[in-house]
């Protein structure tokens, strides 16, 4: 059987895969493990806009209150509000209703510890173990000691005020156009980036509970692009539907990624003195033209596997304070716990006002390898036996033979889709696509 947990949180199709049955099942059993079987814990729940959100609020809130917990409901808010709002409050745990970039049809439940941290693997082993196994008992409280469901009052503002104190630069006289995914961000980003004293242009922030991520947000920045050439504004941020990512676009249209957004940033925080051990975590994905950027700036780059949580991980580990992922999550370490979008963006419009220069100038030295990303579709069953297959591994060898240190090939699978994803990064792109298409349909053929 597949793990419930993938590499951020649990994730399907809600009413399908991701069930009210499961919610209530994961309400119990992450407030047994989190809270120390404390009768009197506090969780504190999040979610983004989607219209499921609702159905699996409600399962949640009954699982954690029939555990013994008090279930504190706040409002739409970013994934990064709950993890600022579980630790700044005082929470034993916070939960996130969100399936961030994913399309509507999707959802998703994740857990963050009493000091806002994603969970480790062996809390989210214990906690599918009591779900899958029921390898132990849950308390079955009743009378007083069953839990409640409080509304937060505040917590919009308490966020907002948070991200404002993040910098000591004034954003007055820009000109900013945010793309807010119409999700979690569509209400309190507007009015953060309005508090610092920009100009605000706020695009996609009227979510109706179907169009989340529908054609907008970091994953879709085309429109955003035009938005900003056409309206002339100084920067465009896009977020995604829990607001954790972040791509921005520079005064003529041109994106601006997740890597670029690091390096720009790192810059400037060694610059300041402020980047601790003059090193940026990233992972894997990262393009290796940013590497020797920060290598030129003296910075080193420090890589881990695909996800933010393994980013964190590594940053805890050796004592780091800054790093992400080219998708745009950005962990400011010394701000906060998570990749958070809007704090993202507030730190690079900080950067632009600090040094006065354009966005443009400021990622023009940060070079980009040509990198190309293609998919596999592939059984679901065997998505994760890539790297057993023998024609497979032979022709990914042979391609990093050919390159001669000056290309790579990287193969992941999907945490949430039956995919496997090909990336392949060097010199010549219309090489390197053809060699990701070849390798994608090899992958393909023998993982059906």
């Amino acid at each position: 059987m597949a793990r419930l947990f993938g590499t951020d949180g649990v994730r399907g199709i809600a009413n399908e895969k991701l069930t009210s049955r499961l919610a209530y099942d994961l309400g119990r059993a992450g407030a047994y493990c989190l809270t120390n079987e404390l009768h009197s814990a506090r969780i504190l729940i999040g979610k983004d806009t989607r219209g499921s959100g609702d159905m699996l609020e409600s399962a949640l809130v009954a699982g954690i209150c029939s555990a013994g917990a008090e279930a504190v409901v706040a409002c739409t808010l970013p994934t990064s509000a709950i993890a600022y709002l579980t630790r700044h409050s005082g929470y034993d745990a916070g939960v996130v209703i969100s399936a961030s970039h994913n399309t509507v049809e999707y959802n998703g439940i994740k857990f963050f510890n009493s000091s806002g941290y994603k969970l480790a693997d062996e809390i989210e082993d214990r906690i599918e173990d009591i779900i899958m196994n029921g390898s132990e008992t849950i308390p079955q409280p009743t009378g007083k000691k069953i839990g409640r469901r409080v509304r937060l009052k505040k917590a919009a503002q308490d966020y907002m005020d948070f991200v404002v104190e993040t910098t000591d630069v004034r954003l007055d006289g820009m000109k900013v156009v945010l793309d807010c995914a119409n999700g979690a961000a569509s209400e309190v980003a507007p009015w953060i980036f309005k508090l610092l004293g920009a100009e605000v242009i706020p695009y996609y922030n009227m979510p109706d509970g179907t169009n989340i991520n529908e054609n907008c947000g970091s994953t879709h920045p085309d429109q955003l692009c035009r938005l900003v050439s056409e309206l002339g504004a100084d920067v465009g941020l896009a977020f995604d539907g829990d607001a954790d990512r972040l791509i921005a676009v520079d005064e003529h249209g041109s994106i601006v990624d997740g890597d670029k957004v690091m390096a720009i940033c790192a810059i400037d925080m060694k610059e300041r003195g402020v980047l601790n051990k003059d090193t940026v975590v990233a992972t894997v994905m990262s393009n290796m033209g940013m590497e020797a950027t920060l290598r030129e700036n003296g910075i080193s780059l420090v890589r881990t596997g695909v996800g933010d949580r393994y980013v964190l991980e590594e940053m805890l580990a050796n004592g780091y304070n800054f790093g992400g992922e080219q998708s745009g999550h950005i962990i400011f370490l010394d701000h906060n716990t998570t990749g958070d979008g809007i704090l993202s963006g507030v730190q690079l419009m900080s950067v632009m006002k600090r040094q006065d220069k354009p966005l443009a100038r400021l990622a023009r030295p940060v070079s980009t390898y040509p990198q190309v990303l293609v998919n596999a579709y592939v059984s679901d069953e065997k998505k994760h036996d890539y790297d057993k297959d023998e024609e497979i591994l032979a022709a990914i060898k042979k391609l990093e033979q050919d390159f001669h240190g000056e290309g790579r090939v990287l193969i992941r699978t999907s945490g949430t889709e039956p995919m496997v994803r090909v990336m392949i990064e060097g010199k010549d792109k219309e090489a390197i696509t053809k060699q990701a298409v070849a390798v994608a349909k090899l992958i393909e053929k023998r993982l059906k």
